[in-house]
């Protein structure tokens, strides 16, 4: 599988092309969906473009990429830099489940944050699938320890060095450090280790992603001209 990422943290002005209201967003699910892509990773903002968990953004950029594109997984962030409460995390979660046709497939959920679990079972409550985020080894082994919470869909791995000399060798001490799971690992760096962390996830054969969120640039360094434009790049490579 190959995942989009349409916009992630970067501020507004990061790209000309950088999805930040619910209508740009779907526009650009629309054209990767056109390249066969069938599940997208987004980050919505509200009326300033800051990212949210609020149940009213979320479900109006859900719900968008949706009226777009029906078949799409949809799945948006729960970081602790957009709510720093895990408390306020939970009650946004559970409240995503009571969205309809806004509510989210998946969040992220990252292992290295306070509250992680609480927040995964918010998401099964809600039946929301959640991935798995593990920036570091360490994260991984904080993984294993506890176990695979219910309700997971996948395990997002990311090499979270960009030196594109090295991203791929902290890419796989992150690997060696899960082990064998129950779920699918997709594999992804950034910036500049994002199209190196990708090459080696086709050619182990695992899932991965591209996009906004990951890289601006395409393989050959030049200015992407839109998250289809990397998700072309990223279909185009063979290993």
């Amino acid at each position: 599988m190959l995942q989009a990422v349409l916009n992630g943290s970067r501020p507004e002005d990061a790209h000309p092309a950088l999805p930040v209201l619910a209508r740009h967003l779907a526009r650009d699910a629309r054209a990767v969906a056109r390249l066969g892509i069938s599940a997208v990773h987004v980050h919505p903002r509200d009326a300033k473009a800051q990212e949210t968990l609020d149940p009213m953004h979320v479900g109006d950029a859900v719900a968008a990429i949706r009226a777009e594109v029906p078949n799409m997984e949809i799945g948006v962030a729960t970081g602790r830099w957009i709510q720093p409460d895990p408390e306020k995390r939970v009650e946004a979660v559970l409240s995503w489940g009571r969205l309809g046709v806004g509510k989210p497939d998946v969040c992220s959920v990252n292992v290295h944050e306070s509250g992680w679990e609480k927040v995964c079972a918010a998401a099964y409550q809600a039946r929301i699938g959640v991935e798995l985020g593990v920036w570091t080894s360490g994260d991984a082994v904080t993984l294993t320890k506890h176990g695979i919470p219910p309700g997971t869909t996948r395990v997002l791995a990311e090499s979270t060095v960009s030196d594109p000399e090295t991203s791929v060798a902290e890419a796989i001490r992150i690997l060696r450090a899960l082990g064998t799971l129950r779920v699918p690992i997709l594999l992804h760096g950034e910036e500049d280790g994002a199209w190196p962390v990708l090459e080696y996830a086709l050619r182990m054969g695992m899932d991965t992603r591209i996009g906004f969120e990951d890289v601006l640039n395409r393989p050959d360094g030049w200015l992407a001209t839109g998250n289809d434009d990397l998700a072309r790049a990223a279909l185009a490579i063979r290993v």
